[in-house]
Protein backbone atom coordinates (compact mmCIF):
# COMPACT_ATOMS: atom_id res chain seq x y z
CA UNK A 1 0.00 0.00 0.00
CA UNK A 2 1.43 3.52 -0.91
CA UNK A 3 1.16 6.19 1.55
CA UNK A 4 2.69 9.58 2.46
CA UNK A 5 3.11 11.61 5.31
CA UNK A 6 1.84 15.40 5.08
CA UNK A 7 3.86 17.71 7.19
CA UNK A 8 1.96 20.94 8.49
CA UNK A 9 3.02 23.92 6.42
CA UNK A 10 2.72 21.22 2.81
CA UNK A 11 0.12 22.06 0.58
CA UNK A 12 -2.67 20.00 -0.44
CA UNK A 13 -1.71 20.15 -4.45
CA UNK A 14 2.14 19.46 -3.32
CA UNK A 15 0.97 16.54 -1.09
CA UNK A 16 -1.48 15.27 -3.85
CA UNK A 17 1.35 15.26 -6.25
CA UNK A 18 3.98 12.71 -4.26
CA UNK A 19 1.30 10.77 -3.85
CA UNK A 20 0.75 10.43 -7.46
CA UNK A 21 4.42 10.16 -7.92
CA UNK A 22 4.57 7.39 -5.52
CA UNK A 23 2.10 5.73 -6.75
CA UNK A 24 2.94 5.55 -10.41
CA UNK A 25 5.96 4.49 -9.51
CA UNK A 26 5.09 1.50 -7.24
CA UNK A 27 3.43 0.25 -10.91
CA UNK A 28 -0.29 -1.16 -8.98
CA UNK A 29 -1.56 1.00 -11.85
CA UNK A 30 0.18 -1.09 -14.28
CA UNK A 31 -0.35 -4.54 -12.29
CA UNK A 32 -4.00 -3.75 -11.92
CA UNK A 33 -4.18 -3.18 -15.99
CA UNK A 34 -2.29 -6.37 -16.49
CA UNK A 35 -4.57 -8.99 -14.42
CA UNK A 36 -7.38 -7.34 -15.47
CA UNK A 37 -7.92 -9.49 -18.68
CA UNK A 38 -5.89 -12.72 -19.72
CA UNK A 39 -3.72 -12.44 -22.63
CA UNK A 40 -2.81 -16.02 -24.40
CA UNK A 41 0.88 -16.63 -24.36
CA UNK A 42 1.67 -16.17 -27.99
CA UNK A 43 0.11 -13.11 -27.64
CA UNK A 44 2.14 -11.92 -24.42
CA UNK A 45 5.29 -13.49 -26.36
CA UNK A 46 5.02 -11.48 -29.10
CA UNK A 47 3.96 -7.95 -27.79
CA UNK A 48 7.28 -8.47 -25.74
CA UNK A 49 9.04 -9.11 -28.63
CA UNK A 50 7.73 -5.70 -30.29
CA UNK A 51 8.58 -3.84 -27.04
CA UNK A 52 12.05 -5.36 -26.97
CA UNK A 53 12.81 -3.98 -31.01
CA UNK A 54 11.51 -0.62 -29.39
CA UNK A 55 14.07 -0.12 -26.95
CA UNK A 56 16.53 -1.61 -29.21
CA UNK A 57 15.77 1.10 -31.89
CA UNK A 58 15.79 3.36 -28.81
CA UNK A 59 18.73 2.33 -27.91
CA UNK A 60 20.18 2.86 -31.27
CA UNK A 61 19.03 6.31 -31.79
CA UNK A 62 20.57 7.48 -27.85
CA UNK A 63 23.99 5.68 -29.26
CA UNK A 64 24.36 8.37 -32.80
Amino acid sequence: MVGITVSDNESIDRALKRFKKKYERSGILKEYKKRTFYVKPSIEKRMNQIKARRRALKDAQRDN
